[in-house]
């Protein structure tokens, strides 16, 4: 019995180990090993001074995190190159005051705006190229100061999901 007991335990293991799932869904050729990552330069009307090293700095934190591929300078099987389009402040809910004076904006939408192109130098059946503008904001109230980095992290973390769903997950 100790021996079918441990006969079974040994398969288990074995089988167990040999399984590999990936959560991120991306289907990255399996011959793509490396990725050039160009720093995105801010061509927006309104610019923040670190946005650029943030966003790109993000992008590639995304895809050394879920994913294999190393991030090179230069010759690459694939490369990922763009713009920051736009950075826009606008109100989102208004409050009406007293004594003729002008409304406040008692909500304000920060967006940011990326141009980003996408080339494929391996497989682009699995991962074809794509020139397509991403778009993300988020809501906030009060000063903007005092809240940016922590609003632009935000949408980056969102701009970089969608950008890595693009290029690696068929989305």
């Amino acid at each position: 019995m100790k021996k079918v007991l441990c006969f079974v335990m040994i398969m288990v293991a074995m089988v167990w180990s040999s399984c590999s799932v990936t959560l991120s869904g991306a289907s990255i050729p399996v011959d793509m090993k490396t990725i050039n990552v160009a720093f995105f330069e801010n061509n927006a009307p309104l610019v923040v001074n670190n946005l650029s090293t943030l966003f790109t700095e993000a992008l590639k934190d995304r895809i050394r995190s879920q994913s294999r591929l190393g991030i090179v300078r230069g010759e690459a099987d694939a490369t990922i190159e763009g713009t920051i389009t736009g950075y826009t402040l606008a109100p989102v809910s208004i409050q009406a005051t007293n004594n003729n004076t002008a409304p406040l904006a008692t909500a304000t939408r920060l967006t940011i705006t990326v141009n980003v192109k996408y080339v494929n130098n391996k497989d682009k059946k699995l991962s074809p190229d794509f020139e397509q503008s991403f778009s993300r904001y988020t809501d906030f109230t009060g000063d903007i100061n005092s809240q940016e980095q922590s609003l632009i992290r935000i949408i980056n973390q969102q701009l970089t999901e969608d950008i890595f769903n693009k290029a690696f997950a068929n989305w």
